[in-house]
């Protein structure tokens, strides 16, 4: 090889998607949203590359049991809109959890991803219930020690 070397590229035939599970209970909001997103998009492993989906699929239970620190069980509101005149929604965060515990989660580890199609299809590999019982026994899913 000459003096200039070659910079190493993953294709994507090479890429090693795992399973992980992790337990929302007694978790933080935020923290458990920054590592989901660092894991969904692969900065974990040594191989990554931006531009590919190197990340690994992600199992969450019992996120109805997630944590919110400080004022935003009271002050935390989602914001919908219907497209016509007046159909300004706001839904704040705690009835959100009791109705739609996952869609809080979820929306949190969007807004931490690129906004690009890439992530529109790493969003894909996050699979978030509400209780404990999930569909996914027979991918094996590891246990995700967290670093928080």
């Amino acid at each position: 090889m000459s003096i200039w070397q070659r910079t190493f590229s993953l294709k994507k035939s090479q890429i090693e998607k795992k399973w992980y599970i992790i337990d929302a209970e007694g978790k933080v909001l935020g923290r458990l949203a920054a590592e989901i997103a660092h894991v969904l998009r692969g900065k974990h492993k040594p191989t990554y590359s931006s531009h590919l989906d190197m990340g690994d699929n992600i199992v969450v239970i019992n996120a109805e049991k997630i944590l919110l620190t400080g004022k935003k069980p009271d002050d935390k509101e989602y914001f919908f809109h219907s497209g016509y005149p007046g159909g300004m929604k706001f839904v704040n965060i705690k009835k959100m959890l009791q109705k739609k515990p996952e869609y809080v989660l979820y929306h949190a580890v969007k807004g931490m991803m690129p906004k690009n199609k890439l992530s529109r299809n790493l969003m894909g590999n996050l699979k978030i219930y509400a209780g404990k019982d999930h569909p996914h026994q027979a991918q094996k899913p590891e246990n995700l020690e967290l670093k928080f």
